[in-house]
Parts: structure tokens; C-alpha cells; sequence
């Protein structure tokens, strides 16, 4: 499939970076950090406009994101209700919700560029916890501008090798994202173990 895509980027151009992003966001598995290198490269090339594909890049991005808070809002209450009826799990998603309310615009800035394997996913929570859309909108655009800034930057730079640095940093993503779940989901046992060993 990747080779597919990437054989898709020189002859799609920005509608395929656009499409990528905007699916992307919404969990579909779709290699968009490798669409946005290789528009990157390409444009390094002079196959295809570098302005285009950063605004193409980012429209879908940020589309991408609004429908996944949108999708949070409007199916996630069911889901938080029927877990809050579950003593632990309840517990935990309360407390869950709760951190993200307390840093919703880091939390949310973050997960665009640094942790970005978990962006689709903070995207329903935020919906589905009713994070104020405009706090949302605003951590969301500004973390992938920079998301779409670098990636672009990067495939610009080293065009040569795409497919590699691709590789390397998709590895490098999961491995940051893994140790961004293990803290949280540290935190949150620490903190339960310390109220039950309390009560």
C-alpha cells in the first residue's frame, strides 16, 4: 500500500496529501507523515508547488481533527456513560477525562506532532469530554501547522531517501507515543493505588 500511495503523490499531488491527513485523523491507517514527506520531496524536485502542498496538507489536517471531536461529541457521550456505570472503569475514565480537561490545549498541541499516533484518539476523548471547541480548534491548527511544517521540511530536505527516513521516524513516533501512554497510564494507577490505600 505505501508504494502504492507514494506512486499516487507526483500524480494527485495535493488533493492525495489533503486526503491523506484528513483520514489520518479520523484513525483510518493511512502512512500520511510518509504522503507528507514524499509531497515534500517532490517539491523539492519542482514536480509539485511547495505552498499548495503545505496548505493542502494542513486543510486536511485540520478538517480531519474537527471531524474527529465532532464524531467525539456526538457518539462519545454513550460510551463515557456506559463506562462511568463500571465502578473502576468508571473511575478511571472520569480521572482520564479529567487530566485532559486540565491540559486540554498541551495535551492537544502535542499529540498533533510529538506524539501524533495519538492524535486521532485525543480527538474523540476531547469531543467526547466536551472540551470548548475553540481551545480545541485552536491547540489543533497550531500543532499541525507545525506537524505539516516539519514533515514537509523534512521530505524538502532529504528527498533522496524518503522512504527510509520515513521509516525511521514513523518508529521513532510509536516508540514516543508508547512511552506518553505508559506515563499516563502510570500516573493514573499511582494515583488510584495511593486513594485505596487511603480509604
Amino acid at each position: 500500500m505505501t508504494e502504492t500511495l507514494l506512486a499516487l503523490v507526483p500524480e494527485w499531488g495535493a488533493w492525495l496529501v489533503f486526503v491523506g491527513n484528513f483520514l489520518a485523523c479520523l484513525a483510518v491507517p493511512i502512512p500520511a507523515s510518509l504522503i507528507m514527506l514524499a509531497g515534500g520531496a517532490f517539491a523539492s524536485a519542482g514536480d509539485l508547488p511547495l505552498g499548495l502542498v503545505w496548505a493542502a496538507g494542513l486543510a486536511g489536517a485540520v478538517l480531519g481533527d474537527q471531524g474527529g471531536y465532532l464524531l467525539g461529541r456526538v457518539a462519545g457521550g454513550p460510551i463515557l456513560r456506559w463506562m462511568e456505570k463500571r465502578r473502576k472503569s468508571g473511575r478511571l475514565m472520569r480521572r482520564a477525562v479529567a487530566w485532559l480537561q486540565e491540559r486540554e490545549r498541551p495535551a492537544v498541541f502535542y499529540s498533533r506532532w510529538l506524539v501524533s499516533a495519538l492524535g486521532p484518539y485525543i480527538n474523540l476523548a476531547a469531543g467526547a469530554a466536551r472540551l470548548p471547541w475553540a481551545g480545541f480548534a485552536v491547540a489543533s491548527a497550531s500543532g499541525e501547522a507545525l506537524w505539516v511544517t516539519i514533515y514537509l521540511g523534512l521530505g524538502y530536505l532529504f528527498s533522496g531517501d524518503v522512504q527510509a527516513l520515513g521509516s525511521t521516524l514513523g518508529n521513532l513516533g510509536m516508540a514516543v507515543a508508547a512511552g506518553v501512554v505508559a506515563l499516563v497510564l502510570g500516573r493514573v494507577l499511582w494515583k488510584t493505588a495511593r486513594e485505596s490505600g487511603t480509604e
